[in-house]
């Protein structure tokens, strides 16, 4: 069974930089498009951004665009998320997970999967 594994969270302030990355432990990035989900405490999972497919560009959700950017690593078999001008309604746990190519479009959690354990990332003011 393929393992999704992230790390790089952390706590910072306002205005930073954090590159979170996903390590998988087959080559499932090969055969389908990585994403970063968030959940903050007491609210649901959340769609952060989806690898293009063809010739799409990623996708992102509006509250991240322009400042979160997902890069595909083939060579590490990796994925990262570099979230740049760090806010504090970007606290939340922070997931890697994959859809299927068929699925390119969705951002429902439902379409998505498996999925790390996630890593925290906490923003203060």
């Amino acid at each position: 069974q393929v393992q999704l594994v992230e790390s790089g969270g952390g706590a910072g302030q306002a205005g930073d930089s954090v590159r979170l990355s996903c390590a998988a432990s087959g080559r499932i990035f090969e055969s389908s498009l990585p994403g970063w989900f968030r959940q903050a405490p007491g609210k649901e999972r959340e769609f952060v951004a989806v690898e293009g497919w063809r010739d799409s560009s990623p996708l992102y959700a509006d509250s991240v665009k322009g400042r979160f950017t997902i890069l595909k690593d083939d060579a590490k078999n990796t994925v990262n998320l570099q979230m740049n001008s760090l806010k504090p309604a970007d606290t939340a746990l922070y997931f890697c997970t994959t859809t299927s190519f068929s699925e390119f479009g969705s951002t429902a959690a439902g379409d998505f999967g498996p999925w790390g354990q996630g890593t925290q990332v906490t923003v203060s003011s």
